[in-house]
Parts: structure tokens; sequence; C-alpha cells
């Protein structure tokens, strides 16, 4: 068995009849486990670093893929070559992934529109703002949502959004990275997967190694698209995915933590508010775009 920390599917490593390991995946959603088999099919035509899938049972509620090893990223980040090749590999999956894709085949949903952005947004507000028993203004707090969701969906959408593209979805096998856990990818904005992966709560990166990896990233994003690419807009805007994302995240530490009772997520809630505070620090621009979210994430300082 391999132990999962946030998901219900379970894992085993086999060996196989020629007596190489292999990994057993069970699912609970035959949905879920069809994206997953097309987009791992997908990549792997493409030569994206993704395990290949070798085998789908007849009901797609099993499958196994290639073993990729044990050893994650996040048990790596002192390792500025692995990041820059990881955040660089990023942008090609983002650009090149997104090309002849059947956006159909995500789940729960093809792109990340109004709604979904919503359902983010409430994940916070109903698991974890709730569980904290701080007293909010619920129609203050949707006027900073609207005008979030109306920053987020003016930005160029037509790449694929991995979704949960942090440093444990990441492994390393013979110095390189490869991606797992992408099922849950949808068109969108390539900010939000950095935001993910440099923000992520444990993973504590250094305001300069944050700096240095978005050059390295952008700098490889130039390459995949067209002339008229704006570096400024796009960091401009990132800001305003970090917000969303760590929004996300608290409402996933929440319910994983609070309700679910497990230590892991509650471990990280404090790391999540620091990034929250130091992010409301560095970017006047956000408490006065979103005012209510600022004045709550003062008030949250008590759990830090």
């Amino acid at each position: 068995m391999i132990q999962q920390q946030g998901s219900n599917r379970v894992y085993t490593r086999e060996t196989d009849e020629t007596g190489k390991t292999i990994i057993r995946v069970v699912g609970t959603n035959r949905d879920e486990n069809r994206a997953f088999i097309y987009m791992s099919r997908h990549f792997s035509q493409l030569g994206l670093p993704v395990p290949k899938v070798l085998w789908v049972s007849e009901d797609e509620m099993s499958y196994t893929q290639e073993d990729l090893g044990d050893t994650l990223l996040f048990s790596c980040l002192d390792n500025y070559t692995l990041l820059k090749r990881a955040i660089r590999a990023l942008a090609h999956m983002q650009i090149e992934g997104a090309r002849d894709f059947d956006w159909s085949m995500c789940f729960p949903i093809p792109a990340m529109d109004e709604r979904s952005i919503r359902w983010d947004l409430n994940y916070f507000k109903y698991c974890f703002l709730k569980g904290t028993k701080i007293e909010f203004s619920e129609p203050k707090l949707e006027d900073d949502f609207d005008r979030m969701v109306s920053v987020l969906l003016a930005q160029p959408s037509d790449s694929f959004l991995y979704r949960d593209f942090q440093s444990r979805n990441v492994m390393v096998k013979d110095g390189q990275p490869y991606f797992i856990d992408f099922q849950g990818g949808r068109r969108g904005p390539t900010q939000y997967d950095v935001a993910s992966f440099l923000w992520q709560a444990k993973a504590n990166f250094a305001p300069a190694l944050r700096e240095e990896l978005i050059g390295e990233y952008l700098d490889e994003l130039e390459q995949l698209l067209p002339e008229g690419f704006s570096r400024s807009d796009w960091k401009a805007a990132l800001p305003h995915f970090v917000l969303f994302r760590t929004l996300q995240v608290l409402g996933a530490y929440g319910y994983r933590g609070y309700f679910e009772r497990k230590p892991h997520f509650l471990e990280s809630i404090p790391m999540a508010l620091k990034n929250l505070s130091e992010l409301f620090a560095a970017h006047g621009e956000l408490q006065t775009q979103y005012p209510y979210i600022y004045a709550i994430s003062n008030d949250l300082l008590f759990l830090l």
C-alpha cells in the first residue's frame, strides 16, 4: 500500500509477470479515472513527463501505471536544478499539452469558469472560515469575491491548468521531474499553477527564490507562446491568483483538518495564513481591491 494524504483512491505497488514493479490504482469515481487515463495517454504521446498507463480494467474503476519510485520533489526542495526543471516543464505541459486536447474529458468540468471559481471561494468560506468561529459579513465578503471573479476571468485561458501543481505531486526519477495527480486539470490561465507551486504552504519558498523561479518559468513560456505575450501583464495578475489559490487551499485544509481530522492538513493552516499575511503586505493593490478579505486575514492572525 502507498499512503495517500488527501485522496480517496487506493494505490498499491505490485510486481508484474516480468518482475517489474507497477502501480495499481483503484479509484472511487469512473469519470475521474477516465480523465486521468485520457490525460496520461495524451501527454505521453506528446513526450511530456507523466506516468504511462499500462492497463485499464473493463469497468474502468482501476488501472495500472508506470512506477516512478518514491522520491517526491517535496523532499528535494533544496535542489534548485530540480525546481527549475519542474517549473520549466510545467510551461510545456500547459501549452503543448493543450494542443488537440479534448476538454470534454476533464473532470468534473472542462474549464475554470465563474461557477468553479465560486465553488473554491465558497470552499474557503464554508469549510475554513466558518470553522474558525470568526464573525464576518457575508455580503461584504461576496463583494470581494465578485471583484476577484472578474479579475481572474479576464486572463487568457486557453492552456492546460494542472489544478494541483505542487511539490508533492511531482516525482523525481533519474534526476528528472515527473508529474502525477493531474486528473483534476482543465482549461484555464497559466498563473494558477505557478501560484499553486511557489506558494505551497509547507514548501515555504523564500521570496527571492520565488522570483528566480518565476523568471525561469517566464523564459520558457515566452518561447512557447506567440509574439505579443506580455511578461508585465502576466506578473501583474499573478498576486490575484496567489490570493485565490491560498483561499482555496485553506478551504481544503479546513475540510480535511477540521472535519476529517487529518493532522497533516491542520499543521499546514498556520503556514497558509502566513502566506496570506505576507501576500497582502507585499501587494498593496490587493488590500485596496479586496478590503474585506484583507480585514479578515488580519483577524485570522490569532491562528498562527
